[in-house]
């Protein structure tokens, strides 16, 4: 059994965001594509001996790009929550120290905290020879937050209903982008809530889909959409000043990924998104940063395509 295990949590992209009016239960159907794209935080979880207390460090890596404080109760930790959700589930104790050096803006809509909770499932799992499948992790993720069963595989998929419905492709498309974080504040519930107050969009779920036919090729500049996009300027207004100016930098559109605030600018190449993370950076005054995809658990298991 080993003693220690490090795992990488990336963060994730809404490709394109498909919202619905809110359903009894007050949750917001969704259909969305998502992928992984290489930002990570790190996680280093060691085993302790089993009549040890867990304990938790979160911190920001000496990389990270847009740092917040790290105020909320560890015990709210989506990674600490995930551990314990995990204990539930195999009803012992399974004792570790965490370490997690974080890289992923705190709510930005990149998926950081629900991508540490799917690491954290992952590497416990290992540490202790649990042999529980992906999709049995998955099921432990899901009342803890509808982008984690995404993250437990990772890579590309639709995500449908309240993050519970999942069609994964075999192979992540070529992505690559410019990630920007801008200083704005967009509290998910709230976006949702204002969500609930703008003119209501027509429900775009088919026009998801369609954007995956030309699978594996990667998804036009101009053809994505967010339908939280209206809700996040009107919970952080200086948002809609960062999308058009990135969208003028890029000569092409800019987009928020999902309630926000990061935005997002997809490239022809990684040189091309190599300049203009640089441009973007000195001319907008924010931090940016060039991406690609990232390749999920089962794509990295079977190997390169022939």
């Amino acid at each position: 059994m080993p003693e220690k295990v490090t795992a990488q949590a990336p963060a994730k992209l809404n490709l394109a965001l498909a919202v619905g009016p809110r359903e009894k239960g007050g949750m917001h159907p969704i259909c969305s594509w998502m992928i992984t794209v290489d930002l990570y935080d790190e996680l280093e979880v060691t085993r302790l001996e089993a009549d040890r207390f867990s304990r938790y460090a979160v911190l920001w890596h000496e990389d990270a790009r847009r740092r917040s404080d790290i105020d909320w109760s560890i015990r709210n930790d989506l990674a600490v929550r995930a551990h314990l959700a995990l204990e539930d589930r195999v009803r012992r104790r399974l004792p570790v120290q965490l370490k997690l050096e974080k890289r992923i803006p705190v709510g930005g809509g990149l998926g950081g905290g629900s991508s540490d909770a799917a690491a954290m499932l992952h590497a416990i799992n290992e540490l202790f020879e649990l042999a529980l499948a992906d999709d049995e992790l998955a099921e432990i993720a899901t009342p803890l937050g509808s982008d984690i069963p995404f993250l437990v595989h990772g890579g590309s998929a639709i995500v449908e209903g309240l993050g519970n419905r999942l069609a994964r492709h075999d192979r992540t498309p070529p992505v690559h982008a410019v990630l920007a974080f801008p200083e704005a504040s967009c509290p998910t519930a709230r976006v949702y809530s204002l969500f609930d107050e703008v003119a209501a969009e027509p429900w775009r779920g088919d026009a998801v889909h369609a954007l995956t036919a030309a699978m594996p090729q990667p998804p036009p500049a101009d053809g994505l959409f967010n339908d939280l996009t209206r809700a996040a300027i009107r919970a952080a207004p200086q948002l809609e000043e960062h999308l058009a100016r990135l969208s003028e930098v890029a000569e092409r559109p800019a987009h928020l990924s999902g309630s926000g605030s990061s935005l997002f600018v997809i490239c022809d190449d990684p040189l091309q998104a190599e300049f203009l993370a640089e441009s973007a950076e000195r001319t907008c005054g924010f931090p940016a940063l060039a991406v690609q995809a990232a390749p999920g658990r089962a794509e990295r298991a079977a190997g390169p395509p022939a």
